[in-house]
């Protein structure tokens, strides 16, 4: 096993934008090795799919929060007329340090919108292709 530095965090974290424990978590699955940690994030960005919702303003902090809840989220982006207003990367281990205080900001940026996208980034085993710009649900939602 190669050594793990903060150089080769630090080269995971530029190459793919992941949290510092992320690159580390990665680079140990892959014996210190940067190229097959790169390799081995690629792979599962491949099988990542990304989700867009557009709410009311007022109705973003319970969407976000119930995203959370769901799991399978890496990262949430809220966006107005195009531009990203936040973005919340969502790790296990971080929900309460870096999530929290993201979501009371949040509520604040928000409130002076009337509408915003929720964009979410999942992995996991669902299919992405059963998600179309077709397909919606009841409550005027979008699924991209």
């Amino acid at each position: 096993m190669e050594e793990i530095t903060l150089e080769k965090i630090d080269i995971i974290r530029e190459r793919i934008g992941v949290s510092y424990k992320e690159a580390k978590d990665i680079l140990e699955r892959n014996r210190g090795n940067v190229i097959e940690a790169l390799v081995d994030a690629e792979n599962k960005k491949q099988s990542s799919w990304t989700e867009e919702f557009s709410v009311r303003s007022n109705e973003v902090m319970d969407k976000v929060k119930e995203l959370i809840h769901e799991g399978n989220v890496n990262r949430i982006r809220i966006k107005s007329d195009g531009r990203t207003l936040v973005e919340i990367p969502v790790a296990i281990g971080a929900i309460g340090a870096v999530v929290l205080p993201q979501l009371a900001a949040l509520g604040v940026l928000v409130a002076v919108f009337k509408r915003c996208t929720i964009e979410v980034i999942r992995t996991g085993e669902e299919d992405p292709e059963e998600f179309t710009p077709e397909k919606k649900d009841s409550d005027d939602t979008t699924i991209l």
